[in-house]
Formats: C-alpha cells, sequence, structure tokens
C-alpha cells in the first residue's frame, strides 16, 4: 500500500564554503546546470542524505536565483545527527536528494511592510526574503539580527547592512532587546515573521499575540516536546484514494500508524515545525498540534507526526 509517490530532485553538490564559526554554505545544482524547481523566498527542502537521514532546511538564495539551491547548515555537535553528516562527510561531487520546495513568505498579498526578527543562524530564511524585496522593491522591510557577537553569512549581509536595512543586535554587549519595540504596532498591511531558538520565538509569540495570526510567522529550530493526552482514544484512518483503512491505537501518532499499514509519508522534523508530513484531510475533526499551519490551511490539511481526532474516524487524502 502506497500514498502518493514522494518527489525528489536529484542535484549535485556544486559548493561548500565557510560562512560563520561552525557554518557552512552549500549550493546545490541539477546535474546538467538546467533550472531547478521554483520556490518562494525562504522556502524549505528536505535533503536526503546518502545515510539515510532526512533534514529540512532553508533556502537562502533568492527564487530569481533559479539554477540552484542554498542552504546554510551550522554544526550541531549534540544534534540529531544531519548537520554532522553534511560537515564530515558531505564533498563537493556529492548527490544528495531533495524535496520539492515548500512553504516560503509570499512577499505579495497587500503588505507593504516587514519586520524579521532572527536570532543567530535563523537568518536565512530571512536573507532570501531579504535580498528578493531589495531587488524588486516591492515592500519595505527590516531584519533585526540577534547575536552574541558574531554575525552569521556576514559576507552576504554586509550590503544590507550598510543600507540600515540589517540592524544587529549583539547580546554580549547589550543583553538581548526587547522584542515588542523591534516589531512595532501591528496593521493589516505589517507582515513580521521570527526564527530563532526556543527562548526568542515564545517572546515573539507573545509579543504578537494580538496580531492576526495570517500576519504572523514563526519557525523554530527544535521541535517541541510531544503532546502527551491522558484521554486520547483509538480512531479510524480511512485513506480516500486507496479506500484502505487504518486503525490509530490510543496514544500513537497518525503517521506511526500509517508506516505501520505501509503507507510511505515523508518525515523530517516529526514534531510539526517543519512541513514535510503535511496531508489533506477531508472528513472528521482533526486535532492539530503543529506549529506551522495557519488557520484557513488547518482547514484542509494537518501534519501526520503530531495531529490527533477528535472523531471516531477521520477521511484523509492519500
Amino acid at each position: 500500500m502506497k500514498a502518493r509517490p514522494i518527489t525528489t530532485v536529484k542535484t549535485v553538490v556544486a559548493g561548500i564554503e565557510a560562512a560563520g564559526t561552525g557554518i557552512k554554505l552549500f549550493t546545490l545544482t541539477d546535474p546538467d546546470r538546467w533550472e531547478l524547481p521554483p520556490f518562494k523566498p525562504g522556502a524549505h527542502i528536505d535533503l536526503h542524505l546518502p545515510n539515510g537521514l532526512v533534514r529540512t532546511y532553508s533556502l537562502c538564495n533568492e527564487p530569481a536565483d533559479n539554477t540552484r539551491y542554498v542552504i546554510a547548515v551550522k554544526r550541531e555537535a549534540d544534534g540529531r545527527g544531519g548537520s554532522r553528516a553534511l560537515h564530515d562527510d558531505i564533498r563537493v561531487g556529492d548527490v544528495i536528494g531533495v524535496s520539492l520546495p515548500r512553504g516560503g513568505l509570499d512577499p505579495g498579498a497587500g503588505i507593504s511592510r516587514h519586520v524579521f526578527i532572527a536570532g543567530g543562524i535563523g537568518v536565512t530564511p530571512f536573507l532570501s526574503m531579504a535580498r528578493h524585496l531589495a531587488r524588486t522593491g516591492e515592500a519595505d522591510f527590516t531584519l533585526h539580527l540577534i547575536v552574541r557577537e558574531e554575525v552569521p553569512l556576514s559576507a552576504h549581509l554586509t550590503s544590507l547592512m550598510k543600507e540600515g536595512r540589517v540592524v544587529v543586535h549583539r547580546t554580549s554587549r547589550t543583553g538581548r532587546p526587547d522584542l515588542a519595540p523591534l516589531i512595532g504596532a501591528a496593521g493589516p498591511d505589517t507582515m513580521v515573521a521570527c526564527c530563532g531558538p526556543e527562548g526568542m520565538t515564545d517572546d515573539f509569540e507573545r509579543a504578537t499575540a494580538a496580531w492576526p495570526a495570517a500576519n504572523v510567522h514563526v519557525e523554530r529550530f527544535v521541535a517541541p516536546p510531544p503532546v502527551i493526552d491522558p484521554d486520547a482514544k483509538p480512531f479510524t484512518l480511512f485513506l480516500a484514494r486507496s479506500g484502505a483503512e487504518i486503525q490509530v491505537r490510543a496514544g500513537q501518532t497518525m503517521l506511526a500508524a500509517l508506516q505501520e499499514g505501509g503507507v510511505d509519508v515523508a518525515t523530517s522534523c516529526c514534531g510539526g515545525i517543519c512541513g514535510a508530513c503535511k496531508v489533506g484531510w477531508i472528513e472528521g475533526k482533526p486535532v492539530h498540534r503543529d506549529r506551522i499551519l495557519l488557520p484557513y490551511e488547518r482547514e484542509r490539511y494537518l501534519m501526520v507526526c503530531v495531529a490527533g481526532s477528535d472523531a471516531e474516524r477521520l477521511v484523509l487524502d492519500l
């Protein structure tokens, strides 16, 4: 029993360069240097590494730069292994399968002002967006980069820093700034976004609690601990395309049940923050526990790694 095919693109590592302490910039291209599938500014791709790991990274080049995907990876010695594999094992010329790009920020939709809050290496998705906005002039933007001392990807941020588009806040000198004044007042034409460590994103969510959900975007480094529901009950998944029924035991994730049933579903973070396992739902009452879907998206999609069900039967578009 199979779900829809998981599409990957064959890419070749065309370049690797140092981009700060413990950070490497990887450039991936089509083997024949054709254009790659298009993407939005700050979109994500899943890298299917040769050792079997699948890891999600933000693209830091802009969509007009369409013959390559560029990602920045900080080596995390105590991470889940993806960054170590990229830093220690991957060389120029290696072949890596890459998912079709997904997500990213929409620079249109009537937004005239963007405020980006980045913590350290969390600047990567906003570098893509900033480059796009600076080139097209579609909207005004300010990127607040909060670092301890060293600026990551400094060679790629220098021109924007000189223009005053990127404001660096060094916590070793002034402490971490209050985010509310940096974000400013809510408005229908303002989009605010944050990517950084947990404490920063928590502060950002508190500062934007009264904002319209559609105008706030958050990306996290690490998935939050899984939600344990002591009242969880078993339920049935009905797969609309194949006609199969799969039982989900009390306390079991949809993802685990689908995998037990032989259904292939793309995964990466397994914690509701990357979007790799997004699946459409057609009927039922899902319980959304992800940190990535917008309210209107939840009317059609769920993340099978963390979602549950408040009904005995949930119909998926699989």
